[in-house]
């Protein structure tokens, strides 16, 4: 999965199709990126951090349109002013400490956004993943006891942060129920686990979601959506360089 920012990485959780017959694993793979597929989304986010027995809780208030655009505010008083903006598939960030916007970039993508499991270099990458990676359907397995698809991706190019990837996907649902994302020596990077979904405008919709650094000894990230709402015109000044500065 290509996870990007929080409501990018949200929405990659559930599908709107679910299979009747064997499908195969372009199919899947499909059924997955067309879920990423809107018009504009807004929401309020809640980040609960847990790393090494301390726990830090954030909130936030954000904006996307088209899967390109997005702009996030924080909301709670240890963080609050901080501001994200993501355009043109760059990533610059507002910090009221130093009154000044910082693209981050290069070696800086690698690191912890705000301390939680997530990369900077996680929120980048908008593209589909069917045109990244060649899936194989491995067959099924029970996952959390639901009857899931197991999908292997493994990129097509070397400059992919994740040179694999193993998706469970719900037979009955669609959902994605669990993710995990492996370096190309093999390891395992990182695992996300889809907690709970809702019905959005008749659409099914995951609100939280469990993440998970395993180069991180001790460390989780619980990401909690409220509020959404799905399809509503955004306009331009929001995902503007005046709107990070104010």
């Amino acid at each position: 999965m290509n996870k990007k920012f929080f409501i990018i990485l949200l929405t990659a959780f559930t599908a709107n199709t679910a299979f009747s017959q064997t499908p195969t694993a372009a199919e899947l793979l499909r059924q997955v990126d067309n879920n990423e597929i809107f018009k504009t989304i807004e929401y309020e986010g809640e980040m609960i951090i847990e790393y090494q027995n301390r726990r830090y809780v954030k909130t936030m208030k954000a904006w996307a349109r088209d899967n390109s655009n997005s702009f996030i505010e924080f909301t709670n008083s240890e963080d609050r002013g901080t501001k994200y903006l993501k355009r043109g598939g760059r990533l610059y960030m507002y910090s009221p400490d130093n009154e000044g916007v910082m693209l981050i970039s290069g070696h800086m993508l690698k690191e912890s956004m705000m301390g939680s499991d997530m990369s900077y270099e996680d929120t980048i990458n908008n593209d589909p993943l069917s045109s990244r990676y060649n899936p194989v359907l491995q067959g099924s397995e029970i996952w959390n006891r639901r009857d899931a698809w197991v999908l292997d991706l493994t990129a097509r190019n070397k400059t992919e942060s994740y040179p694999r990837r193993k998706l469970w996907i719900d037979k009955e649902t669609g959902d994605l129920l669990h993710y995990e994302l492996f370096a190309l020596s093999g390891a395992k990077l990182k695992e996300f686990n889809l907690i709970r979904v809702e019905t959005i405008d008749g659409r099914r919709f995951p609100v939280e979601v469990e993440i998970r650094d395993l180069l991180r000894k001790g460390s989780k990230t619980t990401f909690k959506m409220k509020n959404v709402i799905l399809d509503r015109p955004i306009p331009d000044s929001v995902f503007s360089q005046r709107n990070l500065e104010r």
